[in-house]
Formats: C-alpha cells, structure tokens, sequence
C-alpha cells in the first residue's frame, strides 16, 4: 500500500476535525487539526499539498496576509520536494514556524505515523 492510501484515514480525520472546530468558531483548535494533518501527511504530496491548500484558505477567510503568503510559498514546496523526500520530521506547516524545521512530533502522531508507515511497508 503506498503511504497516501495508509496515510487517508488519519489525515480525513484530521481535516473533518478541522472543519468541526472552525464550524464552531474555534479557529486555534481548527488549525492545530490542520497543523496534524500537516505532520500526517507530509510524505505524500497529494496530502501534504491539500493541508497547505486548507491552511492557505483558512488565512484567506482570516485576512491573514502572513499565512496566505506563507502558504502559497510552502504548496510550491510541497508539489516540488515532498517526492524528492526534502521534509523537515514534525514540521507543522504553518507561516509561524520555518518550513525547514524539524519539529517534535506529538506522541500520539507518532503512533499514528508508525501504523501509516508499517501499512506501507
């Protein structure tokens, strides 16, 4: 199975969880479903491109001129190094942290990153 197949349940998750939390105006927990996607996701573009599409909308309906710019600068990168495996481990994604990075990962992204990764294997 390749890593954006085992990779889907967990990052869906992540993205509904998202779209929860903002329906509910709580825009600090909206991205910090957003930012998990993000550390899910990053090794396959598909995924890591479509959290830097949902984090650059979110800094458009904000008017987040940091975010937006900041993101429209990180899809590039996804598109064009997710494959060639230049990913900065935990990174979150977003414009408050730089894009290259190496960042902690959470304990429970790690366990999920383990079953996406055993899955693939």
């Amino acid at each position: 199975m390749n890593y954006q197949k085992a990779a889907a349940p967990f990052v869906k998750e992540k993205f509904i969880r998202a779209n929860d939390a903002f329906s509910a105006n709580n825009n600090e927990l909206g991205f910090k479903f957003l930012e998990d996607a993000h550390v899910l996701g990053q090794y396959s573009t598909y995924w890591h491109t479509l959290a830097h599409i949902k984090m650059l909308k979110h800094g458009w309906k904000r008017r987040d001129l940091k975010e937006v710019s900041g993101q429209v600068f990180r899809i590039i990168g996804a598109l064009t190094k997710t494959a060639i495996g230049l990913l900065p481990d935990g990174n979150t994604g977003g414009a408050n942290v730089s894009p290259f990075k190496s960042m902690p990962i959470s304990s429970e992204n790690a366990v999920k990153l383990k079953k996406i990764k055993s899955a693939h294997s």
